[in-house]
């Protein structure tokens, strides 16, 4: 294959070194499609941020097929694609043998094919690679796209002399050892600061006792928003409080910010017009999510999974409140209210029900105070860590694409 033939194809074919040559994917791999008699073989996943693991290992909540006879079986250094998540990097080299839905493609290399596994791991979960297949895949939707046998086994593929192909793998498996370890300490990191800062929240309410008063006593106006907002969405106008938009753990509202704009004759949504220091909890979805009206959002309306709390400012302080639903304590009341229930989700009587301390306006003001303090200086570690984690991806995943397009040579740095 010419380079400008390929050029056509692949914009970093320029960037790959003139000793390597170039072949289509058929020529180097074969469509298997063997399948298991009786489904006992390990039954493996495939994943966009780990590749080929056993499923065992994973997490997963999906329900299985009653039985896994005619899986398609998977020999160790065979390539796995998902082939409706190819466009998200979902595929790579297995290590072990097992068994793949059969919606999966796979392919066994050629004998005699230089094909070394560990090389094209990397290479085919690249960004430039993958960027490639979302290319080439078909679809109506961009979550439905899918990479067909077909079209994959044509695509165009640098192929290294091997002994090369074996340095980059042995170079990326080194370099990139050391940069998951430096993610794992700053995600260590992050739990540690995230249990510091629980221990805070708790800390700072253990001493008043046992929360003693329903917020019924505090409370002087209770609802939650409306249905059929959809409606109403526009490009401009006021502020809608949607559910993502409570915070899981502070009190200030964020996120993307969803407009409406009400026409005159529509009055419901007076009744929801949010004022500063009103108090707001999820009702549905993400229970356990608190916040306190301000800035830009007051004015705003709430949606039907979102409850309106204002209480008598004189006696209760909203942040306190707030602060004290995002304590162990508070967060229990919340899914022991939500229990029970087909449906995850908290009446407005669940809201009055709710037991909070009962101390001293002043003392509730100092306490938030404190609060609001001491979690932002913790806030700030853990979105420094965070951005580390960010870069150190970004890193991780240039230097990956520098070494299989053979920017980085690593015959030198051996």
């Amino acid at each position: 294959m010419t380079q400008s033939r390929f050029d056509l194809e692949q914009a970093w074919a320029g960037n790959v070194p003139s000793r390597w040559r170039w072949s289509r994917n058929k020529e180097l791999l074969a469509e298997s499609l063997c399948v298991s008699l009786d489904g006992t073989e390990e039954l493996l996943s495939v994943s966009h941020l780990t590749g080929i693991t056993p499923k065992s290992e994973k997490n997963v909540t999906m329900t299985e097929a009653e039985s896994l006879d005619g899986y398609r079986l998977v020999s160790t250094g065979d390539l796995v694609i998902n082939t409706m998540w190819a466009w998200m990097g979902a595929l790579g080299v297995s290590k072990q043998a097992g068994i793949v839905s059969p919606a999966y493609g796979v392919y066994n290399p050629r004998p005699d094919m230089p094909f070394h596994p560990g090389f094209y791991d990397y290479l085919y979960r690249s960004n430039p690679y993958v960027m490639e297949m979302t290319r080439r895949s078909r679809g109506i939707w961009s979550s439905r796209l899918r990479l067909y046998p077909d079209v994959f086994l044509s695509m165009a593929v640098p192929v290294p002399p091997l002994e090369e192909q074996r340095a980059i793998a042995d170079y990326l498996d080194h370099e990139t050892a050391r940069i998951d370890t430096l993610i794992d300490e700053q995600q260590r990191l992050i739990e540690m600061l995230r249990e510091r800062r629980q221990a805070i929240i708790d800390g700072a309410f253990s001493e008043l006792g046992e929360p003693c008063v329903q917020l019924r006593r505090y409370t002087r106006f209770l609802t939650s928003g409306s249905r059929g907002w959809g409606d109403y969405y526009a490009d401009e106008g006021e502020r809608f409080v949607r559910i993502g938009n409570l915070p899981r753990a502070n009190l200030d509202l964020r996120g993307d910010i969803q407009f409406v704009d009400l026409p005159a004759d529509v009055t419901e949504g007076s009744r929801t017009m949010l004022e500063a220091g009103d108090l707001l909890f999820s009702i549905t979805a993400y229970l356990g999510s608190v916040a306190v009206v301000g800035g830009d959002w007051v004015g705003a309306y709430v949606s039907q999974h979102v409850a309106l709390c204002r209480l008598e400012s004189q006696n209760a302080d909203p942040r306190f409140i707030g602060w004290f639903m995002l304590t162990t304590t508070g967060q229990d009341q919340l899914n022991e209210g939500a229990a029970g229930g087909a449906k995850m989700q908290l009446a407005l009587d669940d809201i009055r029900g709710l037991r909070v301390p009962l101390v001293p306006i002043d003392d509730q003001r100092s306490i938030a105070s404190s609060l609001d303090d001491r979690t932002a200086k913790i806030d700030v570690l853990i979105a420094e860590s965070e951005r580390f984690i960010e870069l150190a991806r970004e890193r991780r995943s240039a230097l990956i694409t520098e070494a299989v397009t053979g920017q980085i040579d690593v015959r030198k740095a051996a």
